[in-house]
């Protein structure tokens, strides 16, 4: 069932707004959530959708490039967390602000990987008009029952409970999570999430 919580536009001050021509083309969707969520599924099914994706772990594959290191684990940490030293907790937001506008010029866009409570507050910030977070909740135990069973980086149930603590206090994700503007209850079969999807998007043009 999707669960709407919106109550916070007319709070919002903002010292550079976006430009009104860009705004009007179309919503702009952060999606967030615990690993293991469901996060990935709804973003496909958004570009599915024609919706434009923005990826904020291309960030740090763009910097792994440059630096020439080897894609990962470990490499990843250590760039993420330079950058964050350099640009702060906001410094994937920011850094992906020039292709987020550009999604947004041609239609609706989706944010793929926004973590951190400063990131939230430079997008509410910035994108005020237009910007939406959209949680992808799903019991912990099945959370788990996927981490464990996923064929990439699977991660045993100790592993997903110390990632959980990890991203909650040292990246500020709960923050995000917390604040979304709605909700989508992934405990279920795909076709039920899609169908959750389209449900939103059809509640977003009241908007």
């Amino acid at each position: 069932m999707v669960k709407a919580c919106k109550t916070r536009k007319s709070t919002v001050t903002n010292s550079r707004r976006l430009n009104s021509n860009l705004v009007t083309q179309g919503q702009l969707l952060a999606i967030v959530g615990m690993p293991g969520a469901g996060k990935s599924v709804v973003v496909d099914h958004l570009r599915n959708k024609g919706w434009t994706v923005v990826h904020f772990g291309a960030v740090t594959m763009r910097e792994l490039e440059n630096r020439d290191l080897v894609v990962n684990e470990s490499n990843e940490r250590i760039v993420r967390e330079d950058l964050r030293k350099e640009h702060g907790m906001a410094a994937f937001a920011k850094l992906s602000m020039d292709e987020v506008l550009t999604g947004l010029s041609k239609g609706s866009t989706v944010i793929d990987g926004l973590y951190s409570w400063s990131e939230y507050k430079f997008l509410r910030n910035e994108l005020s008009e237009r910007f939406y977070v959209v949680n992808v909740f799903t019991s912990r135990q099945i959370r788990y029952d996927r981490l464990l069973h996923r064929e990439v980086r699977p991660l045993s149930h100790e592993e997903a409970e110390a990632r959980d603590f990890a991203e909650i206090e040292n990246l500020e994700k709960g923050g995000p999570i917390a604040m979304a503007d709605f909700t989508l209850h992934n405990d279920g079969t795909m076709e039920k999430l899609y169908s959750e999807i389209d449900k939103l998007l059809r509640l977003l043009t009241q908007y």
